[in-house]
């Protein structure tokens, strides 16, 4: 792990601790923060993750950052000003656009080393959007989660090409192996969802909302059922977040296609390797672009074969032709919202032989190593913090 300078204050700003990519990233960044001797803060409005985080030994401070009022924004930048100057903050890391206004505002006038993270693809279908947007490209470091995003950032900000580092999220490797995930965690995770012995499970691990696709899912469960495969259960995993109008169609949905005893919503998923090692298949389905696909690589990482759509970040997370030949696959990639073909698709992995299953995940486990731990991309981060920290000393 990289070190920082001795005494090093780090403060991440996230709107919230809920679930998500982003949200766990900065966990991860706190922790590495910790054990490098340093101080870790982190600002949200809480959530789920901040007993985790503080267990960590990290400490959170609650402030409306994911308020996108203008007065709000204004009043976080003072308020962000002063922690920096009470803390002697020595790097402010925005990992989200409302927040990132509020710090860049107090980075500047406290004179403090300023990170973002582009995280996500952000709509930006007009001018006061890019604008908007753009406050994620105005770190004196950008990090960018993948190859697909930092040129995204250099197609739309130019200015900060020359700022972008890729630092792909990172996964605990160690935790998602199924050998250090106990029967009694499975089997209570299975009593839970109320599986029954002998079907196969069917993973969707995402948050609910529409882009992520569990739609696709549910209408490929419905062309497998009408070819005569009516054995896998799907588990559709995740928060909601609110959106409960999403949440009543994906039910009427399941109810029209016959699908109540195939289809299952299970809401947040607290033991995700549990969930894993209990699997057959995973399945990212997104309509949109994913900025990197945590969930395709933590499926690799955990030995589960893995369907992802065929778009954004895919092709560095998922291995499959025509990039690599066949026997490099580590995954199938299917065109984003064709039912048809993620069920044809779902049916040859549900039915690969036991040795192909194995030289495949093997694959996929040697792909992840090298490329997606988490001690690598927290690394990678603190170094980031470190190169500015020296930039900021010599100048």
């Amino acid at each position: 792990m990289s070190q920082l300078p001795p005494a090093t204050t780090v403060l991440q700003v996230i709107p919230d601790l809920n679930s998500g990519g982003a949200e766990r990233t900065t966990l991860d960044v706190a922790n590495a923060i910790v054990e490098a001797g340093g101080t870790a803060l982190v600002v949200s409005q809480g959530g789920q993750l901040v007993a985790e985080l503080e267990a960590a030994g990290a400490e959170h401070v609650v402030m409306p950052v994911k308020s996108k009022n203008p007065w709000t924004l204004w009043k976080n930048a003072a308020s962000l000003a002063d922690l920096i100057e009470a803390r002697q903050v020595n790097i402010l890391h925005a990992r989200s656009r409302a927040p990132a206004w509020s710090a860049l505002r107090a980075a500047r006038r406290t004179r403090t080393p300023f990170v973002t993270t582009y995280h996500g693809t952000y709509n930006q279908s007009n001018s006061l959007k890019a604008y908007y947007n753009s406050v994620m490209a105005r770190g004196d470091a950008v990090i960018a989660n993948s190859n697909f995003i930092a040129n995204l950032i250099r197609t739309r900000h130019p200015f900060a090409r020359d700022k972008i580092t890729v630092i792909p999220r990172g996964s605990d490797l160690k935790g998602l192996n199924p050998e250090n995930v106990s029967a009694l965690r499975q089997q209570a995770l299975k009593d839970s969802w109320g599986i029954p012995s002998g079907h196969p499970i069917v993973l969707n691990m995402a948050r609910l909302t529409a882009w992520k696709g569990q739609k696709v899912l549910v209408e490929a469960m419905a062309i497998l059922k009408e070819w005569g495969f009516d054995e896998p259960i799907a588990i559709l995993a995740g928060d909601a977040q609110g959106r409960d109008g999403y949440v009543s169609e994906l039910k009427k949905t399941i109810a029209d296609r016959g699908l109540g005893d195939q289809v299952r919503l299970v809401g947040h998923c607290t033991d995700v390797p549990a969930a894993l090692a209990l699997s057959d298949l995973s399945v990212v389905a997104s309509v949109e672009p994913e900025a990197f696909g945590r969930a395709a690589v933590e499926a690799q990482a955990a030995g589960i074969p893995v369907i992802v759509s065929n778009h954004g970040a895919v092709p560095e997370t998922v291995l499959a032709p025509p990039e690599v030949e066949e026997d490099q696959r580590t995954g199938w990639r299917v065109a984003p919202g064709e039912e048809a073909a993620l069920a044809d698709v779902m049916r040859t992995a549900l039915a690969q032989l036991p040795e192909e299953r194995q030289a495949m995940t093997s694959r996929a486990l040697a792909h992840v190593r090298q490329n997606f731990s988490v001690e690598t991309m927290c690394s990678r981060t603190l170094a980031v913090y470190a190169g500015l920290l020296d930039h900021a000393a010599s100048g």
